[in-house]
């Protein structure tokens, strides 16, 4: 007999709207987050960083990622489905209902959590920080036009918390670290928003990329500069040598190999630019690896 239409989906439908929903299948978003918090661990410990420490960010990256983008889609459920590639998402196609969604949210952070119990109480109180960010950011489209600066925020915080764990305090060029990885989070958020950009002025999305308007490939390319300035100040104030240095100037170059892909705003090349990225922070995290590798 035909399955009726009507028929609940299967366990294996529903795991994949769960896994698209935690963007399993887009690890892009992992990785420009995992990127900074290896740096971290590598410049705290002074080299490669205690095992049952560098597990546990690795683990908390994997975990705060997905459930980050499984409260966007939370919080977007009434919008994604008005912009052309966001509407067969989990949420605005029926396939997760809002309570399964925020469920699934509480226990990825409720493991996160779990965690972080096994670093130090400095690192625990820390992480209530995180917890805020990771909360908040998906809300910050509908009160301002700087949500980019919030997600810098969130996907930096594992920089601080490093630090914490490794050392049991934070020396300035932790701070250091963490302002160089909030610009640029900004710079290549916006550049994501830009392929957006013409929808969310539709429906009243809030964003940086319509806060910048034409000014916006003069504002990502100051806000790329200032995080090359940060990283400077880290590599003076730390034993970082001629390892990262080729790696700030290999980062340069793809800085303006990405204005120049955004030069015409289209959104293919816009995206393109914001994948990038990925590519800035392995260049970084390798020209950390060899300045602490014990040759």
């Amino acid at each position: 007999m035909q399955q009726s239409i009507h028929s609940p989906p299967s366990r294996t439908d529903t795991l994949k709207a769960y896994s698209q929903l935690m963007r399993i299948d887009r690890p892009i978003g992992t990785w420009l987050l995992m990127w900074p918090t290896l740096w971290a661990l590598w410049i705290a410990a002074d080299g490669f960083p205690a095992w049952p420490t560098l597990l546990i960010f690795i683990a908390g990256v994997y975990l705060t990622r997905a459930a980050g983008c499984v409260i966007n889609d939370y919080a977007d459920r009434n919008i994604d489905g008005h912009v052309k590639r966001t509407r067969e998402r989990p949420l605005p196609s029926g396939r997760v209902s809002a309570r399964e969604a925020l469920y699934l949210f509480a226990g990825l952070m409720l493991t996160a959590f779990g965690l972080v119990l096994l670093t130090n109480p400095l690192t625990i109180i820390m992480s209530f920080g995180a917890l805020a960010l990771a909360a908040c950011y998906p809300f910050m489209k509908r009160y301002t036009h700087l949500p980019q600066v919030v997600l810098g925020a969130a996907f930096s915080w594992a920089i601080p918390m490093a630090f914490t764990a490794t050392q049991g305090e934070l020396p300035l060029y932790a701070w250091l670290l963490f302002m160089a990885n909030l610009l640029w989070t900004v710079a290549y958020d916006t550049f994501y928003a830009m392929v957006d950009r013409d929808d969310d002025l539709k429906i009243g999305v809030k964003s940086t990329a319509v806060l910048f308007g034409d000014a916006d490939r003069l504002i990502t390319g100051v806000l790329q500069l200032l995080t090359l300035a940060c990283l400077i100040a880290v590599r003076v104030q730390t034993e970082l040598s001629w390892g990262f240095d080729l790696a700030l100037a290999g980062t340069a170059g793809l800085f303006i190999y990405q204005q120049w892909l955004i030069r015409h705003r289209e959104r293919d090349a816009c995206f393109r630019a914001f994948l990038n990225n990925h590519y800035v922070g392995m260049l970084l995290f390798i020209g950390v690896v060899v300045d602490y590798f014990p040759f």
